[in-house]
């Protein structure tokens, strides 16, 4: 490998280290971030409002209000070097009172002249005082004498002595004619007017943030089957468009639903008038091997008959409502004993839930069925969450391979190795039962039971 494949070899791994890095870090970013579309729109408009007066607020602080104190501080000095250049220069009355009086009244200083070892020793230097920083920089370059200052001991002057020759020059200056103190009222408004126009974004995404949550219910309890009666489009002509556009989708749907429910009324009607001809004729023949063979035939005709309409017809129509899941399970419980199963039955968890009465029954009870058809031991069992409800029906029959477990919901399937062949049925109750679940935004999932053979658990949202 030459020097230069070696150099790109190198580079590219850098690279690749520093790619796993950066999709590492916006993982954990996205880990981080609020999952709703309100926080994050929120979130929108609050960081570069955040970001923004942060920027301001450092270059007010590091600019305008240092550049402010330097000159003020500046000023104060050059008015205690106009006081000591009086002093040494022009001749003094004994008291010095016409000094002290002048500075008093046009310099807004308060002087007094003190015995020369009145220096006191330098104390320590406070960490975030700009003011004695740099007024001791301005002190030490117009006046360039030994000096001591004081900027904490009275919070509404600082102190400053100067050694000169003969005295100790003791000046008391206010702290606002050398520091910039008003700072803080431009703090107070930025984080004001931040807290009102943050009230105000709150205010209005709420109110586009809540059209969008009643369309996304809407949908919600549209796909549980549930009556949608009272949302109306509202929010920004996109969202007003997006709810529009669901209204159109329920219509369709439910006008197909209607379409398929008349004319299945109407098959269904037809073809048991034919087989009620059927059995009228067979019960006019004489009792015989041959006559009792096409009465079982018309029976499962007319069995099969009723479990294709069933799978077609699905639950259409029907209103939810408010079921105790515990009784309904102790009566598919008390219906597998009387076929001679053992049967166990256990719930936890507040019984009523609202689902479609029939349709939720007619969903659980091809499950018992399927489990009592192919295991002598029935086991029932139902949790009530907060959001879901599941119910799990075991049996101790032959189960069901883990690889064609989905595909004894496709309709008309019947496994030949897994489950009895001479049992009777068309191959539609694990189908229907799905749907079902499926309509009321759920699902049905099938796995290894305890008792040996299979275990059906259907889990809804309540």
């Amino acid at each position: 490998m030459t020097t230069i494949e070696a150099s790109i070899a190198g580079i590219r791994s850098v690279f690749g280290r520093v790619t796993e890095l950066w999709d590492r870090f916006g993982g954990w970013v996205n880990a981080q971030m609020p999952k709703g579309l309100y926080a994050r729109s929120l979130l929108i408009i609050v960081t570069p409002m955040v970001v923004l007066q942060s920027v301001v607020a450092f270059v007010f602080m590091e600019r305008h209000f240092n550049l402010v104190t330097r000159r003020l501080s500046a000023a104060v000095t050059q008015d205690i070097a106009a006081v000591i250049d009086v002093y040494q220069t022009y001749p003094q009355d004994k008291d010095m009172a016409l000094l002290r009086k002048i500075a008093n009244e046009r310099l807004n200083l308060k002087v007094e002249f003190l015995p020369p070892d009145q220096l006191p020793p330098p104390g320590p230097k406070p960490f975030f005082s700009t003011l004695d920083s740099v007024l001791s920089q301005e002190i030490s370059r117009q006046i360039g004498k030994p000096f001591w200052i004081d900027t904490l001991g009275n919070s509404n002057l600082i102190e400053v002595r100067i050694l000169l020759d003969k005295a100790t020059l003791q000046v008391f200056a206010p702290r606002n004619q050398a520091y910039a103190s008003n700072s803080h009222i431009f703090i107070v408004w930025m984080v004001a007017t931040s807290l009102v126009l943050l009230g105000v974004a709150i205010i209005f995404l709420r109110n586009q943030i809540r059209p969008i949550l009643k369309l996304a219910e809407a949908s919600d309890a549209f796909g549980k089957g549930r009556d949608v009666t009272d949302y109306r489009p509202r929010g920004a002509r996109e969202v007003r468009q997006a709810g529009l556009a669901f209204l159109e989708m329920k219509r369709r749907i439910e006008r197909q639903i209607e379409q398929r429910t008349t004319m299945l009324a109407g098959v269904s009607h037809d073809m048991r008038t034919v087989l009620t001809r059927f059995k009228l004729e067979l019960a006019l023949l004489e009792d015989s091997p041959e006559v009792e063979a096409l009465r079982r035939d018309v029976d499962e005709l007319q069995r099969m008959l009723e479990s294709y309409l069933a799978f077609a017809r699905g639950d259409a129509g029907e209103q939810p409502g408010l079921v105790d899941i515990s009784e309904m399970l102790g009566q598919f419980a008390a219906e597998a004993e009387r076929r001679g199963k053992r049967t166990s039955v256990t719930f936890s968890g507040p019984p009523i839930v609202q689902v479609r009465a029939d349709s939720f029954k007619r969903c659980v009870a091809n499950l018992v069925a399927n489990a009592s058809r192919y295991g002598s031991v029935v086991a029932l069992s139902g949790t009530r969450e907060p959001r879901w409800l599941t119910v799990q029906v075991d049996d101790n029959g032959p189960g069901i391979p883990a690889d064609k477990r989905d595909d004894v919901f496709r309709p008309f399937l019947r496994l030949d190795d897994a489950r009895n062949q001479n049992q009777v049925g068309s191959g539609l109750g694990l189908s229907i039962a799905r749907d079902i679940a499926g309509s009321h935004g759920g699902d049905i999932l099938l796995s290894e039971s305890p008792l040996g053979g299979l275990r059906a658990t259907v889990r809804i949202p309540v």
